[in-house]
């Protein structure tokens, strides 16, 4: 496997994580971690702007929970 293939995986693997935690009602802290992590692979990876946008989404979700507003409802398909 390329290491940009390995980035682009370990990165997955860290915003999956970090989205299972909440959902299983883990620590948002343990969440953020996990979206920082995957932030920081991307940023050692060269691809930080593809991968950020991801990020910051997730980080203001979580930020949306810390204020106890409800999620955004999801698209109509």
């Amino acid at each position: 496997m390329a290491a940009g293939d390995e980035a682009r995986a370990t990165i997955q693997r860290l915003l999956v994580t970090g989205d299972n935690r909440l959902k299983q009602g883990v620590d948002p802290a343990k969440a953020r971690e996990s979206y920082e992590q995957a932030l920081a692979v991307a940023r050692a990876a060269g691809i930080e702007d593809a991968v950020r946008p991801l990020v910051e989404l997730r980080l203001a979700d979580l930020a949306r929970l810390a204020a106890g507003s409800p999620p955004p409802a999801p698209p109509a398909a």
